[in-house]
């Protein structure tokens, strides 16, 4: 997601955040986690224990493939839906929850059985008519209906199916998948896709990954998306809205699929020219691109006030500047291909396109990333920059705060400067490597910049990712960081 800077991130204008069915307070959450082993083994847990959104996601199996059908109708906000997941039990399970808020479900399938389900705020509580054993494989097809709705996120800001004037705007960071798929929605759960969406024919449906086919008939189009490497619930897409589309193979064998509103099509046009080039920058600094297929879509959702880094093709409510483009770009890499475990670690994603933004300006003429980190460095320590740590943003309201972002890609060049460039990039290829199409955590980045530089580099991350506070003078902590 773009950080929050006055010309790519910017709020709507909404009222402090409220809190929301998946954010309950940290010592509910112990709460919560401290009774399941009541029902272990028996019923799967209501979420994956996240202490920022703790029913987020679900415990007792794990979702290898989605396949979502879809028939939007723009005029109304109508969505008919019906999703097939593919799943094993982790565990024995008698019941197990998927993620989904506000549709209405008309029926629910275990194995091409009929299973009883009830509601539970955003739970769709699923009892088969057979218990599942652990490690057993097993299908689940929910047919649903309704009107899809944002959810609210912690810092005001909509997330989730947004409605815009020709269609909807979908961004799921870092809750909103549950608005128009049921599903295993936290991150720690990855899996490939095929999305099959269905609109008015004057109309165009992007998703992830490869556009398979498309077919027109009787006034309605059918696009066909398969994202087959693996992604996190939050990372889908199912866009709607007249688009100008453009495709194109890059010279490295990328599928290009770009869709701009007309609209933004003019202010667009000469970032978008510019993805080819840095795709194949990003490559040469972070390793191959990680996916089969790119591109963008330029919406034009003047409610939504963010970019987010959909799984090979980024949303953007409005045409991106370059800065915009290359940090959702690196996010392919960040964020999407090495997934986060917990959202706490959400700097892991963040910092590290946050620098990508620096390294491109300093390699590319502009101002060079030690010159940004010494004109945020003299920020005085009231400055929000300072205000909590990066690894530890506190709760689901500050997860898209300065720190995470700014902050965080001031601990990269501080790494940077203390192990020097070689090992620097190597850190950075090697952590993109090991975890590709998985996850990874801060304590792991650590341990890896601790291997590859042979340096204790303890203090240094306690310092500039564990701290709250405005660290003291970086010449000091140089010196510190070195074993």
């Amino acid at each position: 997601m773009t950080p929050p800077r006055p010309h790519s991130r910017r709020r709507p204008t909404v009222l402090p955040r409220q809190a929301v069915a998946g954010t309950v307070p940290v010592a509910l959450a112990a709460l919560l986690a401290a009774a399941g082993p009541a029902s272990a083994g028996i019923v799967g847990a209501s979420g994956a224990g996240d202490p920022y959104f703790p029913f987020e996601g679900n415990g007792g199996y794990d979702v290898s493939h989605y396949d979502l059908t879809l028939g939007y109708t723009p005029g109304s906000g109508h969505l008919d839906g019906r999703a097939v997941l593919r799943a094993r039990a982790t565990q024995r399970l008698t019941r197990f929850d998927l993620d989904l808020q506000g549709l209405k479900v008309t029926a629910v399938t275990v194995d091409h059985r009929k299973a009883s389900f009830r509601r539970d705020g955003q739970e769709l509580v699923v009892s088969p008519r057979h218990a599942l054993r652990k490690g057993q494989d097993f299908g689940v097809v929910v047919s649903y209906q309704g009107t899809p709705k944002p959810v609210t996120d912690p810092d005001g800001s909509l997330d989730g199916w947004i409605p815009t004037d020709d269609g909807a705007f979908v961004a799921g960071e870092p809750q909103g998948a549950m608005t128009w798929f049921p599903g295993n929605s936290h991150p720690r759960d990855k899996a490939s896709y095929d999305i099959t969406i269905t609109v008015p024919q004057d109309r165009t449906a992007v998703s992830n990954g490869v556009l398979v086919s498309r077919k027109t008939a009787h006034g309605h189009t059918t696009f066909q998306w398969r994202q087959s490497e693996p992604m996190a619930a939050y990372l889908a897409t199912a866009t709607v809205g007249k688009f100008d589309v453009e495709q194109y193979t890059t010279p490295s064998g990328i599928k290009v699929f770009n869709a701009v509103d007309p609209r933004e099509a003019s202010a667009a046009a000469p970032v978008l020219k510019k993805l080819p080039s840095v795709l194949a920058w990003e490559s040469k600094l972070f390793g191959p691109y990680p996916f089969r297929a790119g591109g963008a879509i330029v919406d034009k959702a003047t409610n939504v006030g963010y970019a987010l880094e959909t799984q090979t093709r980024p949303v953007y409510d409005r045409a991106p500047d370059l800065s915009t483009l290359v940090h959702e770009s690196a996010h392919q890499w960040f964020g999407d291909s090495v997934s986060l475990t917990r959202w706490q670690d959400i700097w892991l994603n963040e910092g590290f396109a946050t620098y990508a933004e620096w390294l491109y300006s300093e390699q590319h003429g502009g101002t060079t990333a030690q010159q940004t980190f010494d004109s945020l460095y003299a920020r005085p320590a009231s400055d929000d920059l300072w205000a909590f740590p990066p690894a530890d943003p506190g709760s689901g309201a500050h997860i898209f705060d300065t720190p995470v972002y700014a902050r965080g890609a001031m601990a990269l060049h501080r790494l940077r400067t203390t192990v020097g460039d070689p090992v620097f990039f190597r850190i950075l290829r090697t952590w993109a490597a090991e975890h590709r199409g998985g996850h990874g955590t801060t304590a792991q980045f650590i341990r890896l910049s601790e291997r590859l530089s042979g340096k204790d580099l303890g203090a240094l991350f306690h310092t500039w990712i564990g701290t709250a506070g405005k660290p003291s003078a970086p010449g000091a902590l140089r010196a510190a960081g070195r074993s």
